[in-house]
């Protein structure tokens, strides 16, 4: 890819407000299941910016673990303790069902 120094540039310099923009968004998400789509889209922001760094090993990285491995991981971990809640809900003290 021969491409003028400046257009990279450009490019690097609107990756980088992308960046920003996304992460400050994934910041000031509350909600644990938006704060994952904001992540996913803050890995894939940080993949482009990789790759206009001309590092696209490091941008195939981020992409796999920054945009899907770690989104689900917390999708999966804030099921598992929303599940864990509501079975909480049903049981007396000490873990055990009322009225056995």
């Amino acid at each position: 890819m021969n491409t003028a120094p400046a257009a990279v540039d450009y490019l690097v310099i609107a990756a980088l407000a992308l960046v920003t923009v996304t992460a400050t968004a994934a910041a000031w998400t509350r909600d644990p299941v938006r704060q994952s789509v904001v992540l996913a889209v803050l890995g894939l922001s940080l993949s482009l910016l990789f790759l206009f760094a001309q590092a696209p090993d490091v941008a195939l990285s981020q992409l796999a673990v920054g945009s899907a491995v770690t989104p689900l991981l917390i999708l999966l971990t804030v099921r598992k303790v929303r599940r864990g809640a509501l079975d909480e809900e049903g049981r007396g003290p000490g873990g055990r069902e009322e009225g056995k």
